[in-house]
């Protein structure tokens, strides 16, 4: 009975503590905010802020400069991850002017969209409007034809909020300023696949997901396909990697075993 209870207080803490992640939130990329002429942009949103991400099929999108000029961003495709979030990938219509600061704009912005274009400047200690600043270069540096990616563990940790699930790559080699990874993912069961671009951390990639957010996810148990595009913000891409092979990161984890033990009768 003890562990019937125990598992069921796992259960509805899961279900339900998810209230206590944030509503919505926006991302933007390029991280790196001294861009070459010719970059493209990533907008990223998460939980209701995927709503506007999914706008941009109707609405236009803009960067406009100091002096008010404004140049059109053209969609290229919109990416759904698995949990809670949704990438729209953009490319200017033509190439910017060099030495020039550009705000980014959305037609019929709404008052939170607004706020949600702000990002807080740790230098200047406040929040301030996305922006980019090009340089006089029409391409970023290419990325190193040598750059590896190793499969280095698969994690599972657990939060109030819920667990994060991730299979995690070490990135070598790597020599530019900023990578976007197209990193795709297949369900080999039902050889579903999802498309996502992730960006490194500490040299590090985390395929899945966090607490409450993440562009993949995987079932309890089962095996994957993953592979990696690295492409820098120019649009400039190496080779795909060759498909790496994973076990869904839960099929080792010692909590989750434990739950899904046959339980005794009350």
């Amino acid at each position: 009975m003890k562990k019937v209870l125990v598992l069921l207080f796992f259960t509805l803490a899961v279900n339900f503590s998810y209230a206590d992640c944030a509503m919505s939130g926006m991302q933007f990329f390029p991280k790196n905010r001294n861009i070459s002429l010719n970059s493209l942009f990533i907008i990223q949103g998460y939980s209701m802020s995927e709503e506007t991400v999914e706008s941009f099929r109707e609405r236009a999108v803009y960067l406009v400069s100091e002096s008010g000029e404004l140049v059109l961003l053209t969609l290229q495709e919109i990416l759904k991850g698995q949990m809670s979030l949704t990438q729209a990938i953009f490319k200017p219509v033509r190439e910017l002017k060099p030495n020039t600061k550009y705000f980014l704009k959305y037609s019929n912005e709404t008052k939170r969209e607004i706020a949600e274009m702000q990002q807080w400047n740790s230098e200047s200690k406040q929040r301030e409007k996305v922006y980019w600043q090009t340089s006089a270069l029409k391409a970023t540096d290419l990325i190193s034809p040598s750059l590896k990616i190793d499969y280095a563990k698969s994690e599972v940790v657990h939060y109030g909020c819920g667990p994060s699930s991730n299979a995690i790559f070490t990135v070598s080699n790597s020599n530019a300023l900023e990578i976007w990874y197209k990193t795709e993912v297949i369900e080999i069961a039902t050889n579903k696949k999802t498309t996502f671009y992730l960006t490194e951390k500490e040299n590090k990639l985390n395929v899945g997901h966090g607490m409450c957010a993440g562009g993949f996810i995987f079932k309890d148990l089962g095996k994957y396909k993953v592979r990696f595009t690295p492409t820098n913000p120019d649009g400039e891409s190496i080779k795909p990697t060759e498909w790496k092979l994973v076990d869904s990161p839960f099929e080792n984890d010692k909590l989750f075993i434990k739950l899904k033990q046959p339980q005794p009768a009350a």
